[in-house]
Parts: C-alpha cells; sequence; structure tokens
C-alpha cells in the first residue's frame, strides 16, 4: 500500500500514546486510588471499570453511520482523540479541586464521555488501518503499539514504587494530567496519515441498528467470533478476584505501582511477540491466550488451598502478571481478528456492531461473575476459568482470516 511504512510508523506512536493515556487514567489502578485519597464513597469506585468498559463498547454501534458518512475517517479518530484528552484534563482538574461526593460525580461524567470518544476511536482507527496498512502486517503493528505503551507505563509503576504507599491527591491529579497530554500528543501524530479516502453514499445516511442486528443475526463467521470473544472475557474480569485472594493468602498486590509494573510488563512483553503471533493466526493466538489464563486460574486457586503462605506469597503475583500478559497476547490477536475478517465499509459496520454485542456481554458475564463472587474469590476464578477453557475449543473453530491461511 501507498506510504505504508511511514503511516505503520505513524499507527504505532499514536496507538501506542493512547493506550499509555489508558493506563494512567485507569479505572482499576489510578482512579480508585485517587477516590481514596480524596475520601470518594466506595460506591463510587464500583461504577468505575462498568463505565469505562461498557461505555466504549455500547455506543459504537449507533456511532458507525455518522462514521460512515464521512469520507475521511482519520477525522473521526482525532475528533475521538481530542475528546479523550479534554476529558481527562477535566478529571485531572477534578482531582486537584474536588473531593467527597462532588469528586465521584464528576469523575464518572467524564469517564463517561472519555468512553464516548473511546469508542469513536475504536470504529474509526480500525478503518484507517485497515486501509492504509496490508494485512501482513496489522498484528505486529497493534502489538508494537502495546509494547510502546507497556515500556512507558512499566517505568511510570517503578518510579511509583519509591513514592509513599498513600499517594497524596495532588500527585494523582499530575499524574492525570499527564495521562490527558498522551492523547493530544496522539492526535498530532496521527493526523499525518495519508489515508485514501472513503467512497460515501451521498443518498444514504449510513448504516442503521436494524441493519447492523441484521448483519449479526445473518453472520455465521461474525456470531461465531462474538462468541468467542465473550469467552476470551476471563482475562478482562478475573484481575480483580486475583488480587483479592492474593491478599486473603498474605501476598499484596494492593500497592499502586505493582499493579501498573504487572500491567506495563505484560504489555511490553506480550505485545511484539502476540502481534507477529496474530499476524500468523490471530485464531490460533486467541485460543492459547485463553488456555494459558484459564490454566494459570486453576493453579492459583489450587495454591491457595495447598500451598503454604510463603509460597503464596509469590505465586500470586507471578500468576497476576501471566493472567495480564494472556490478556495483552488476547487483546491484540482480537484486534487484528476483527480487522482481518472483512473490508471497507463493513469491517467498519461489523466493528461497531460487534462492540456494541459486546458492552452487552460484558455487563451480563460481569453481573454473574459477580453473584458467583458471593461463594469467594475462588468460585468466581473458577468460574472464568470454565468460561476460557470453552473459548480455546472455539477459538480453534474460528475461520482463519490471517494473512498466512489466505
Amino acid at each position: 500500500m501507498r506510504n505504508e511504512e511511514a503511516n505503520a510508523r505513524r499507527f504505532i506512536w499514536s496507538n501506542g500514546l493512547q493506550n499509555i493515556g489508558d493506563q494512567i487514567v485507569a479505572p482499576k489502578t489510578v482512579l480508585p486510588w485517587l477516590f481514596s485519597a480524596a475520601g470518594v464513597p466506595a460506591i463510587f469506585t464500583s461504577f468505575l471499570v462498568p463505565i469505562r468498559e461498557a461505555g466504549s463498547m455500547l455506543p459504537q454501534a449507533a456511532l458507525t453511520p455518522w462514521v460512515t458518512s464521512h469520507a475521511s475517517r482519520k477525522r473521526m479518530w482525532l475528533i475521538g482523540s481530542w475528546g479523550q484528552a479534554a476529558a481527562a484534563a477535566g478529571i485531572a482538574v477534578s482531582a486537584l479541586l474536588l473531593d467527597g461526593i462532588v469528586l465521584g460525580l464528576a469523575v464518572l461524567i467524564l469517564l463517561a464521555v472519555l468512553a464516548v470518544f473511546r469508542a469513536l476511536c475504536s470504529i474509526a482507527g480500525k478503518d484507517v488501518q485497515g486501509r492504509t496498512i496490508s494485512k501482513s502486517h496489522r498484528g505486529d503493528i497493534t502489538g508494537r503499539a502495546t509494547a510502546l505503551a507497556g515500556a512507558f507505563t512499566l517505568a511510570i509503576g517503578l518510579a511509583l514504587t519509591f513514592l509513599p504507599n498513600e499517594l497524596p491527591q495532588w500527585a494523582s491529579a499530575a499524574l492525570l494530567a499527564g495521562g490527558a497530554s498522551t492523547w493530544a500528543f496522539a492526535s498530532l501524530v496521527f493526523s499525518g496519515i495519508e489515508e485514501p479516502e472513503a467512497d460515501v453514499d451521498k443518498d444514504h445516511d449510513g448504516t442503521s441498528l436494524r441493519d447492523m442486528w441484521a448483519l449479526v443475526k445473518s453472520d455465521r463467521d461474525l456470531q461465531r467470533f462474538l462468541l468467542v470473544r465473550s469467552l476470551m472475557l476471563v482475562t478482562a474480569l478475573s484481575t480483580p478476584f486475583i488480587v483479592v485472594l492474593a491478599s486473603q493468602e498474605g501476598a499484596d498486590l494492593t500497592g499502586l505501582g505493582a499493579f501498573i509494573i504487572a500491567s506495563g510488563g505484560a504489555s511490553l512483553l506480550g505485545g511484539r511477540i502476540s502481534g507477529l503471533w496474530s499476524d500468523r493466526s490471530s485464531k490460533s493466538t486467541m485460543a492459547w491466550a485463553a488456555g494459558v489464563a484459564s490454566t494459570v486460574l486453576v493453579l492459583l486457586v489450587l495454591s491457595a488451598r495447598l500451598a503454604p503462605e510463603g509460597v503464596n506469597a509469590w505465586v500470586m503475583p507471578l500468576g497476576f502478571f501471566l493472567v495480564n500478559l494472556a490478556h495483552t497476547a488476547g487483546r491484540v490477536s482480537r484486534k487484528t481478528y476483527l480487522v482481518d475478517m472483512a473490508e471497507g465499509d463493513r469491517r467498519t459496520v461489523i466493528t461497531g456492531a460487534s462492540n456494541t454485542v459486546m458492552g452487552v456481554v460484558l455487563l451480563v458475564v460481569g453481573a454473574v461473575s459477580s453473584l458467583v463472587s458471593v461463594l469467594g474469590p475462588q468460585a468466581a476464578l473458577i468460574f472464568l476459568a470454565a468460561i476460557g477453557f470453552a473459548g480455546v475449543v472455539g477459538a480453534a473453530r474460528l475461520k482463519d482470516v490471517s494473512a498466512d491461511a489466505s
């Protein structure tokens, strides 16, 4: 493709910068720490992950017609990046000036805004990548961007280990402001991508939600992918239960620096390798990711039941890291599969439809795993491991859309 090498570099840096922002303005790490330092009631913390995760998926079907009605999808991505920068900056200002319930409400509202703009980037980014990067290099680019973000995140996590465990509120605000700047820098880099304009039917205002639902019902390959992607949620939903189990077994995973180090290290090590594997066979990489994560969860439960506290003190952190590593591989491979499975506007429509469906599935599976967790974190981890093993079988049966297969 024309100017592919230059476009690839800009993709790596722009997506890497966005990933750094995701790691800093994170509902699983920095934002809960901010809430704790600022005296925000615990109920607000419970809404952070659902708003961020489901909020970035559910709107995608509704946003797709607007995206496909524009010839320049790059411009849509830039709007999404600017919006995330503004929302993250608003969170940073709120962290500096507010506290208690008022801070909790402000952050949840701004996080919802950020999630919607992130949904816009998700749709437009896959479209631009599909039309500017050839099939045999897409996984590698996604993996490089993930590894780049992992390196920066790892450095931030290591720096935080030298700070007091109770991070001051102003320091959290400064960290969040740094995260906001990464989206601004990402937009500057992405604006240099040379994108062929898409054909737009001026007599048609886009694909309706009904059309998208009809697509999901009629496309068997898409249905299989959505099923497998649902089963891959084992890596996304299991980490909080690992933290609880670790604390019960005397292994301290509650430090902010430890969380960020594990996440950054997994992205750094797993990003590049899983990207290369995904270009060979993204479905096989998904299967391996689900299988490794599920096996680790079973071993962690067995260790908690059978091993002494001294052994669990290092087994639990290792397991937490390995599940994050599998999550990185699963995320890179499923993104590559989604971009490779279709072309043109059909890719955009499939992206919006599948992510909206996944937003609903995420809420349902998350609710079920929360109910199971009433029996304890071990029961929740076994439940999620069973889902993951089913994902291995499902991924192996997917149609292979990778470059080597075609």
